[in-house]
């Protein structure tokens, strides 16, 4: 049986792929290679956590009642992450290896701390409180991330 956390936890390490290929890349000053693969990154992550807040949040709210409960401090998340992509595609664009370093270093502790709380507490309780449902959501989360990942 697939779960919802199984789908989302394996994006995540997807993810984390692609942050490390941009990473590398950068590291070398492959400058050229490094724009594509951090765009890569962005877009990936943008999936991620579109796909989080459109399809599973609302569903998971809906069921719970729990507007302000764990998905909210996600999104709070979200936003943040977004926040330290937007300055590490600043330093990218100014070749600033030194700070995209920086920024790729507060980036990776906040996706790691943010994925933990996911995989091990929301991703959990959405297999649990939306079980009626679940492959139909599976279904759905699958969809738009490989729609969005081919567009």
């Amino acid at each position: 049986m697939t779960l919802i956390a199984d789908v989302l936890a394996q994006d995540h390490r997807d993810c984390d792929h692609a942050f490390a290929r941009a990473e590398a890349l950068v590291a070398k000053r492959e400058w050229s290679a490094a724009d594509k693969a951090t765009a890569e990154f962005a877009a990936d992550l943008d999936r991620h956590f579109e796909t989080e807040e459109q399809v599973l949040f609302p569903r998971f709210e809906a069921v719970t009642g729990m507007s302000n409960g764990p998905t909210a401090v996600m999104r709070g998340e979200h936003a943040e992450m977004r926040r330290v992509l937007a300055e590490l595609q600043n330093a990218l664009r100014r070749r600033d290896a030194d700070d995209f370093s920086g920024e790729a270093e507060t980036l990776l502790i906040l996706m790691q701390q943010h994925n933990m709380k996911e995989e091990n507490i929301l991703y959990p309780m959405c297999d649990a409180r939306l079980v009626l449902e679940r492959d139909t959501l599976i279904a759905t989360i699958s969809g738009q991330l490989a729609h969005e990942a081919s567009t």
